[in-house]
């Protein structure tokens, strides 16, 4: 283990001149390593960093492209819906205003025709009174007729006797014979 740690020691102890070798001061190293190195990475990560960020940056980009696009796709189906839905209101309003004056002609119309109808069944009650009248009158006129004709037959067949009854029933006879020979 000695020769190992006697190794580390001695390369401390290197000459300066002429001869390649490690540095173990940290301070003076650590700087010009990570200048090396940040400047390798630079030179050869530069083309890889730049096409990755060129890659991200038109992703990006194609991706606010797209949003853009939807949105835009968005902005007019919105637009088509409200001007479909003003049609709509414009149709109903149409329709409601179409239907209250339907409503109101119909309501006008029924009335009318409920006045017609109630017009006819007046009309047709005057005539069933009209009707009910006249026959009552004609059954009381026959009635009258009758009891009349009975009255004056009954008079008749107490005022005539056999010769006063065959002289009329010659009398109308000859009136019968009178009236045939007009006719012929």
């Amino acid at each position: 283990m000695k020769n190992v740690t006697d190794s580390f020691l001695s390369l401390g102890r290197w000459p300066f001149a002429g001869s390649f070798g490690f540095n173990t001061d940290i301070l003076a190293t650590n700087p010009i390593n990570l200048s090396v190195v940040i400047g390798v990475l630079i030179f050869f990560g530069k083309g890889v960093l730049n096409d990755l960020l060129d890659n991200r940056k038109q992703r990006i980009l194609n991706t606010i492209r797209n949003s853009e696009e939807l949105r835009g796709g968005a902005v007019e189906q919105l637009e088509r819906a409200r001007a479909r839905l003003r049609e709509v209101e414009t149709e109903a309003d149409q329709f409601r205003v179409n239907g209250y004056s339907e409503i109101e002609q119909e309501k006008c119309n029924l009335i009318n025709s409920t006045y017609k109808t109630l017009e006819q069944l007046e009309n047709y009650k005057n005539e069933t009174l009209q009707f009910e009248q006249q026959r009552a009158i004609n059954q009381v006129r026959q009635r009258v007729f009758q009891q009349a004709l009975q009255g004056a037959l009954g008079t008749l067949n107490s005022c005539l006797d056999n010769e006063l009854h065959l002289r009329t029933i010659s009398a109308n006879i000859g009136m019968l014979g009178a009236m045939k020979e007009i006719t012929d």
